[in-house]
């Protein structure tokens, strides 16, 4: 009688896990596609609630990309988009690379294609009725919440990840926050540059 080898977790979810993964990831690029208005930090709070909050990585992970992002070429959507897609199916047991790759391919032209779509067919209708109260109005309504999103990213950031835990890290990140600020609003520094300079301090006293 022949003997059945019991197959390693990873292997059962490949053979029926998988697609979930993906279409979770898919489902979730695509609302961060769609309704990922003003890019950029403005898109952070529905970044961290769509691949945060579920468990793909971690807060201190999410922050860490925020960070790289600052310093890579592409918008963090799409930086986030490749990231995720790669660990995502390596952090549930697919060990192959190729698992990552195909995650991070399919995240990267997910969460594009509704601003390609959405710029392509309403560009049109904008420039037909720019004129329009209508189209006023709507821009007119968008500015103020970008502006909005954009704080509302600032204060997500300031959590235990970034600040530490213990008093004298706090005080530490505190001060280093506010000379980053000082610099980006009163200096001509660049921002690279601030980023840079922070690092090698936070190297240095951390």
């Amino acid at each position: 009688m022949a003997r059945h080898t019991p197959q390693p977790p990873h292997i059962a979810e490949e053979k029926g896990g998988w697609t979930m993964i993906y279409l979770r990831l898919i489902w979730s690029y695509l609302k961060i596609g769609f309704f990922g208005f003003g890019g950029g930090y403005a898109m952070l709070a529905l970044i961290e609630n769509e691949i945060v909050t579920p468990g793909w990585i971690s807060e201190k992970a999410f922050t860490d990309i925020v960070a790289v992002s600052q310093m890579t070429p592409g918008p963090i959507g799409i930086n986030s988009a490749t990231y995720i897609g790669y660990v995502a199916p390596m952090n549930n047991g697919f060990d192959s690379p190729l698992w990552g790759v195909l995650g991070s391919i399919l995240c990267t032209v997910v969460v594009v294609l509704p601003s390609f779509l959405l710029v392509r067919y309403a560009s049109h209708y904008i420039r037909r009725h720019r004129d329009s109260e209508f189209i006023a109005g709507m821009f007119a309504g968008l500015r103020p919440v970008v502006v909005g999103l954009i704080a509302s990213a600032a204060l997500l950031l300031m959590n235990r990840a970034n600040f530490g835990s213990e008093s004298p890290e706090i005080a530490k990140s505190i001060i280093l926050a506010c000379a980053a600020l000082a610099a980006n609003l009163f200096t001509k520094i660049h921002p690279i540059w601030i980023i840079a300079a922070s690092g090698f301090i936070g190297w240095i006293i951390f």
